[in-house]
């Protein structure tokens, strides 16, 4: 009865450990059947019999063939890159420009992409179509017409690396020149340039002011001029008397502010003396 018990005991055991073994098995084929794709993403489906699939999978839950299939995931949000170039002008000038772009993959084109660039297409693409763009058309540029014609270079730019990366599948939202600078002798020249412009601008406003000093000058010789002819043609008209009125005018005003004064007297007599203060000598 005993020896009974135990090999009931030992052939459930069994019986467990091979419905564990069945269940873990099911649920590893089942784990390894279904792939998840999140949102903004697609897989590319790479079979071993058939190659690279051309239908993509969009987001949800997906079942494939263990062993045969395995999903490539792509992100095909819109994700920005920056890079800098060193390209020369058209007057052999060098310039640093910064580029940013704002680049997504076409998503019909995925298993083309796949096949030909592999899931870091976008880092193997754009920095070498952009470096290859912004020499091409900073070459048609002098380095000050890269400033005063800036909206017109980015223009060129972002048209011409949006149809090369067109023919890489990959779409371009957006491509600015984010920094733009001039290699230590140009921007020298520049402001170099810069202060000789002030200085002329400032040697033309000292000119301007001594025409405006001499005109001025003429304008005042011609009035005392006029002013002297005036008053020779009053004299030669009515004689002196006019000269001695003036005279006597000013006579008058200099013995107005002579009374005025608190240290001066003057008594008109006929020799004209000037008296002191009181406290001073004084004749008897």
């Amino acid at each position: 009865m005993a020896s009974g018990g135990s090999q009931a005991a030992v052939s459930l055991l069994t019986n467990l450990a091979k419905a564990a073994f069945g269940l873990g098995a099911a649920a590893t084929a089942v784990s390894a059947s279904i792939y998840n794709v999140d949102g903004g993403q697609r897989a590319v489906i790479f079979d071993r019999f058939r190659g690279v699939l051309e239908e993509t999978s969009g987001e949800g839950t997906h079942f494939l063939i263990p062993g045969l299939q395995k999903p490539y995931i792509f992100d095909i949000r819109t994700r920005p890159h920056t890079f800098a170039s060193n390209s020369g002008t058209k007057d052999l000038q060098m310039v640093n420009l910064t580029l940013r772009l704002l680049s997504r993959p076409d998503v019909d084109k995925l298993p083309t992409i796949f096949k030909s660039l592999g899931t870091e297409y976008d880092e193997k693409v754009l920095p070498s179509i952009g470096n290859e763009v912004l020499k091409a058309v900073v070459a048609q540029f002098n380095a000050d017409q890269l400033l005063t014609e800036r909206p017109h270079v980015s223009a060129l730019v972002r048209d011409s690396l949006v149809r090369r990366a067109r023919d890489f599948n990959i779409v371009l939202d957006d491509v600015a020149i984010t920094h733009l600078s001039y290699g230590v002798e140009f921007s020298n020249a520049v402001e170099k340039k810069q202060v000789a412009q002030q200085e002329a601008e400032r040697s033309k406003f000292l000119v301007a002011k001594a025409e405006q000093e001499r005109r001025a000058a003429v304008i005042r010789a011609e009035g005392e001029s006029e002013a002297a002819r005036l008053i020779s043609e009053a004299t030669a008209a009515v004689g002196t008397g006019i000269l001695e009125l003036r005279r006597i005018e000013a006579a008058r005003e200099i013995a107005a502010t002579l009374s005025r004064s608190s240290n001066v007297m003057y008594i008109p007599r006929q020799n004209q003396m000037l008296l002191g203060m009181p406290g001073g000598g004084g004749g008897r």
